[in-house]
């Protein structure tokens, strides 16, 4: 039999144990102690809500399945109507999908020319990497649906508000995985470049373009994704698209409609998600040259 370890010979391990074990105990304190507080913050919250006449939420939970029971009656009642409604809407799922394919682009393009400039390994001229990183992060901070109500505002209820916003934040989003996908290119290709006299750009275009740029394929699709998503959510406020659809059948009450157009949308998504996911298995592997 293996013979067991005799803590009293070995102190340190003594030592090591105990500190473990005080360590385990007081951080299963503090996981007990924020779980309290969490309790306490809901309980307190919806306290205050009943007290403000927003309604029990007791009372509101056994009611919760009745919205979309409504739906599913009334969709039911639209019989064959409903796939008519699928058609209906079919175009204005195809301008999100306009909208979002059109912003992945242009943050692709510029985010990825930015992030030569926001790579530490790449570009010699510190203020520059500074100042381009701290514009990668001014393009993230803004939320889409911030920057859509305000171009609305500014050009109206149009798909251009949701290009532009969407856009903007791609290009924050994109440039920051680009930037960290480029400091971790191997540098003896720019190396070997550098040492024949080819310029900064021919370096970037033949060294280390060429090793970035299925992961640059694969962020992209990623991308493309989330802002499908986010163009149907931008129609909420007049930046068009199926979103405004949907806001306009939600605020009418239309069941079967907001039946539809949710379909549609989980539709599209899902078969987003599976082609860019066999798009970036294909390009395991790949050079990426152009």
């Amino acid at each position: 039999m293996r013979a067991q370890t005799d803590l009293s010979a070995h102190p340190h391990l003594a030592e090591i144990g105990a500190a473990y074990d005080r360590l385990s105990g007081r951080r299963t304190l503090y996981t007990l102690l924020l779980i309290l507080c969490a309790v306490l913050a809901i309980v307190g919250g919806l306290t205050v809500a009943e007290e403000a006449n927003s309604g029990s939420f007791w009372g509101g939970l056994s009611s919760f399945l009745d919205y979309p029971r409504d739906l599913i009656e009334d969709t039911w009642a639209a019989g064959w109507g409903w796939f008519g409604l699928l058609a209906t809407y079919f175009p204005y799922l195809l301008e999100t999908i306009n909208i979002a394919i059109l912003s992945t682009i242009i943050g692709f393009v510029i985010g990825g020319s930015f992030s030569f400039l926001a790579s530490r390994n790449l570009m010699d001229n510190r203020p520059v990497v500074f100042i381009m990183r701290r514009a990668l992060d001014v393009c993230r901070a803004f939320p889409e649906l911030v920057l859509a109500l305000v171009l609305v505002l500014a050009l109206g209820p149009t798909p251009v508000a949701a290009v532009i916003a969407v856009a903007f934040h791609t290009i924050g989003a994109l440039g920051k995985l680009f930037s960290e996908t480029n400091e971790n290119a191997d540098m003896k290709p720019v190396e070997g470049l550098a040492s024949v006299g080819a310029s900064w750009l021919q370096r970037m275009r033949f060294a280390v373009l060429p090793q970035v740029l299925p992961n640059y394929l694969s962020y992209g699709l990623l991308r493309l994704e989330i802002n499908v998503r986010a163009s149907a959510i931008l129609g909420f406020v007049g930046a068009g698209g199926l979103g405004a659809e949907l806001k306009k059948v939600v605020d009418w009450n239309y069941g079967a409609d907001i039946t539809a157009i949710i379909v549609l949308l989980v539709t599209a998504i899902t078969l987003i998600d599976y082609l860019s996911a066999f798009a970036r298995r294909a390009l395991i592997g790949r050079t990426g040259v152009l």
